[in-house]
């Protein structure tokens, strides 16, 4: 099949383009941005002569839709919404790493302060974390945030099970600076960021709504839950330390159970023995989990780890591609992390 992508410059199109690259059923035919039209990708990155020497074109969706078969945006959040509307009324397949079709319009318009996109759009899009959502057949994906895949992943066989105390939930979530987009901004200035441990958008990070809807689609009980966000001096990378009240005191063997449940047969999530670090995930798709019980406390450490820019965005979009398509959901994913 043949592939566009929308918003190439960014950290998570770059990305994209790596990860087709290697992929045998999608390729990659063109690439569109708001600047650097009618220079080719790798005259602006020497690293992809060779890889990549397409064209960046302005954007055009006639074109896309008559020269591909699916289009991913991987622009900044207010600008897919827009582009997007061509391609629903057309029925073509999209495939949006943007925040702009995850959660219902006045939830959107009062957490990411943009116009929303309109709710007969919304209605459209399935919300694609990749190991719990069949979107097999579906037209419209909206690719879940990077804070959110790490912290659902780490939450939801808890919250499945039944064992997590809903009013007891607290997520400590870091990101690599990559997290934050290419734009220039103080806080992610180098001199503001080495050697410096910064907390941002406490309690009013845009993810916190879009996890709280995922959750209460296992437990309609669950409310809320405490969430901070924190930069690390890091490129890339999310840990999501997650803290939980049990219902009841659990055995090791039994909290293994309630994730082997979940994750068994899911390729991209692996339980580790001891806490994971970023490093065992970096420049993969995988999603590495572990645990520790404090049986004084009765509380439940949770940590997840993920690459921000492949499981967190351009990696979890492929796989929910070929999850899509009918392909096999490691195609162009299953890639030893660099670690070093």
């Amino acid at each position: 099949m043949k592939v566009s992508i929308v918003g190439i410059t960014g950290y998570s199109g770059l990305e994209l383009v790596r990860l087709l690259n290697n992929h045998r059923e999608a390729e990659l035919v063109s690439v569109y941005a708001s600047k650097e039209i009618g220079t080719r990708l790798s005259d602006i990155y020497s690293y992809l002569k060779g890889i990549c020497d397409l064209e960046i074109q302005a954007f055009d969706s006639q074109a896309i839709m008559s020269e591909t078969d699916l289009v991913i945006f991987a622009t900044p959040s207010g600008i897919a919404k827009e582009l997007a509307q061509d391609f629903l009324a057309a029925d073509f397949p999209v495939i949006d790493i943007s925040g702009d079709h995850r959660l219902p319009a006045e939830i959107y318009e009062k957490w990411y302060q943009k116009t929303p996109a309109k709710q007969s759009d919304l209605d459209k899009f399935t919300y694609g974390l990749a190991e719990f959502t069949d979107v097999k057949g579906k037209k419209f994906i909206s690719n879940p945030g990077c804070y959110a895949t790490a912290t659902e992943l780490a939450l939801l066989p808890l919250i499945k099970a039944g064992a997590a105390d809903l009013d007891n939930i607290i997520v400590d979530a870091k990101s690599g600076l990559t997290g934050a987009g290419k734009a220039l901004s103080e806080s992610s200035h180098f001199v503001n960021v080495h050697d410096n441990y910064v907390t941002y958008k406490l309690n009013r990070h845009q993810h916190i709504p879009e996890i709280v809807q995922e959750l209460q689609l296992f437990d309609k009980d669950l409310q809320h839950l405490q969430f901070s966000t924190s930069l690390l001096p890091v490129n890339r990378g999310i840990m999501a330390t997650c803290y939980s009240k049990l219902q009841k005191p659990l055995t090791e063997a039994e909290i293994n159970q309630i994730y082997d449940a979940c994750y068994a047969d899911k390729v991209f999530v692996r339980m580790q023995e001891e806490l994971p670090e970023l490093h065992n995930v970096i420049g993969s798709n995988f999603t590495d989990i572990g645990f520790a019980y404090n049986e004084v406390t009765n509380v439940l450490t949770v940590v997840s780890v993920i690459d921000n820019l492949v499981k967190g965005a351009a990696g979890q979009a492929i796989q929910n591609l070929n999850l899509m398509m009918g392909f096999d959901e490691t195609e162009g994913l299953l890639m030893s992390p660099s670690y070093l």
